[in-house]
């Protein structure tokens, strides 16, 4: 049977009824859309352990921003989508005035659909430094460590055990990651951002799964931000055939056929680069009250 495969909550809802061959309401799993900004969001809570199980993926919160008004270059598009990511992330991240935050940017910078943790990191401010060195020229600001822990291949080290150690040096009481995903449909690579309470397994959609970044491994809450940027060649193969209404019992070998290829646009280095701004941006200003886009433009600039 052909395995499909996804990073993403709502996409996971719907594989779990269409196997069901229904609509139905999933035990343990509660979901909402709702609008924000303009955006379309879709809201997945998995309270209990029969949903973890029919969806595989651990108890918690799932927001899946839709993308499109961003990607058609409306009018203003930018700063409601900064604006509408940041209050979805401030909600997820529940900071209290104090506390610190690092920030992992996941992938690797060298391959382009691996590289929205790494460029996230590029357009985020990191001021734990100065806050600590000039506590009284940046009282405003919150404490924000970033790094880009690289991946297996490159260092010898999983990326796990790097945040680990620096987490255990600076001593955050957040930790955000944020990493690339995988869809199951073309039409969703690099136009939807997922946000979870529930950390991340970096690697899973593609088949590499590394250790676990969570807070039972860091000791305090990891909010995952993805985007998906690759699709697995098989489960596009078999998107395609069911909507040319071909019966999947044509396509056993499938994944077989895929032989592990995995897909990505043409255009997905300027993909990146536009939504890996978008994430940066959104999350300083979950990170820091009261900054516009105009603000981070210039500090960064």
């Amino acid at each position: 049977m052909l395995q499909r495969r996804t990073d993403l909550a709502s996409e996971a809802i719907e594989l779990w009824n269409e196997s069901a061959e229904r609509a139905g309401k999933l035990p343990g799993v509660v979901s909402r859309e709702s609008s924000r900004g303009g955006f379309d969001v879709a809201t997945v809570k998995i309270t209990g352990e029969d949903g973890a199980a029919a969806l595989g993926k651990p108890p918690g919160t799932y927001v899946t921003m839709e993308l499109n008004s961003l990607i058609t270059r409306e009018d203003g598009a930018f700063s409601r989508g900064v604006a509408a990511l940041s209050d979805e992330l401030r909600a997820l991240l529940g900071l209290e005035d104090g506390d610190s935050v690092l920030v992992a940017g996941l992938g690797n910078r060298a391959i382009t659909a691996d590289a929205i943790g790494p460029e996230t990191v590029k357009n985020t401010m990191v001021t734990g430094h100065l806050a600590e060195s000039m506590p009284g020229s940046f009282d405003g600001f919150r404490r924000v460590f970033a790094l880009e822990p690289g991946v297996l291949g490159t260092t010898g080290v999983e990326s796990a055990r790097m945040i680990k150690a620096v987490a255990d040096a600076v001593r955050p009481d957040r930790v955000i990651v944020v990493d690339a995903l995988a869809s199951r449909r073309l039409s969703r690579i690099c136009r939807t951002v997922q946000l979870s309470d529930t950390g991340i397994v970096p690697g899973s959609g593609v088949g590499n799964a590394r250790a676990g970044i969570d807070r039972n491994a860091l000791g305090v809450p990891v909010i995952s931000v993805g985007v998906p940027t690759v699709v697995d060649a098989g489960t596009l193969a078999a998107d395609i055939a069911e909507r040319a209404g071909v019966s999947l019992e044509d396509f056993a070998e499938l994944e077989k056929l895929g032989g592990g290829l995995i897909v990505t646009p043409k255009d997905i280095d300027s993909s990146v680069t536009d939504i890996s701004k978008l994430i940066g941006y959104a999350i300083n200003l979950a990170l820091h009250r009261g900054l516009t886009v105009d603000d981070v433009n210039m500090l960064l600039g």
